[in-house]
């Protein structure tokens, strides 16, 4: 039996027992335009749903920037593109993080994606099956803006929240994505969770005023809900990290944003989410990207 048809048997036999396997949880981190605050929002959340006694590990999905690992003064010495194409174990790419957090580098992988045969496929997703039995919850840190790679993302995902501020061409980007969001053939908005992150703003009631002011277009011209998920409040502490590489959570634990991160990671936990019977995890999300269908 040659390689390709024994990835092909390991690949079938998990697509077979994926319904009694553990899948992850998947929560989607995305952005209209840069700046806003989407990664730092990936970031310290996971090191507050570690806090809380889950296992998280962050798909650093804005292909080429790299984001995380600049955050947080890493260099990751293997990424996406290497176990893809030169065929490294998810093991070599899975780097260490702060709280124990593990995270992966999507490095230039992505344009090569379109590229590749289908037993690079396979070999893909039977590595993300054993990522998700590997992690209470998977953080997709998306690429900012409404680009394909960002959109297919966006849209395969059960999870998602939408980081925003209160500048204008904030708001109008928030509201482009969104806009495309409910364009995308493969956007379910009755088993999706859109959930509005108002960052860098004065107050809570600030927030709630900037949801109102978005919701209200949303409400009129869409064809989707759009929760208000809580707010961030101008912190220069923030600033302050960032220059650091040191995400706030760890470096000000005890300033108003760092709270605002334990509060925001609380209501995830204790709000509602999806059963394990509806869980979509990563290796669906890269299945619906690739277009890749089962028995093709």
């Amino acid at each position: 039996m040659d390689q390709a048809q024994n990835l092909r048997n390991i690949v079938k036999q998990h697509i077979e027992t994926e319904k009694q396997n553990k899948t992850a949880r998947v929560i989607t981190v995305t952005s209209g335009k840069g700046g806003v605050g989407k990664t730092s929002t990936s970031l310290n959340l996971a090191i507050e749903l570690t806090r809380m006694g889950n296992k998280v590990i962050i798909f650093d999905a804005d292909f080429g920037l790299a984001n995380i690992e600049v955050m947080i003064g890493a260099v990751p010495r293997y990424n996406l593109s290497d176990m893809i194409l030169r065929g490294k174990k998810l093991e070599d790419i899975l780097l260490d993080g702060p709280m124990g957090i593990r995270y992966i580098s999507g490095g230039s992988g992505i344009n090569h994606f379109e590229d590749l045969n289908k037993d690079q496929v396979i070999y893909m997703l039977h590595e993300f099956h054993q990522l998700e039995t590997m992690a209470d919850i998977i953080i997709i840190d998306t690429g900012a803006g409404i680009s394909h790679t960002v959109m297919e993302f966006v849209a395969s995902s059960m999870e998602v929240i939408l980081v925003t501020t209160p500048e204008p061409t904030s708001i109008t980007d928030a509201y482009s994505l969104l806009k495309a969001l409910n364009r995308h053939e493969g956007f379910d908005p009755e088993n999706t969770e859109v959930k509005l992150l108002a960052n860098k703003v004065d107050d809570y009631t600030d927030g709630q005023s900037l949801y109102k002011k978005l919701n209200m277009v949303v409400s009129k011209f869409l064809d989707m809900k759009l929760e208000f998920m809580g707010v961030i409040p101008n912190d220069s502490h923030m600033s302050k990290s960032i220059i650091m590489q040191k995400p706030v959570a760890l470096s000000f634990p005890k300033s108003k944003s760092a709270q605002a991160y334990v509060e925001l990671a609380e209501a995830l936990m204790n709000g509602t989410h999806m059963s394990e019977d509806e869980k979509r995890g990563l290796s669906y999300i890269f299945t619906k990207y690739l277009k890749i269908r089962k028995g093709d």
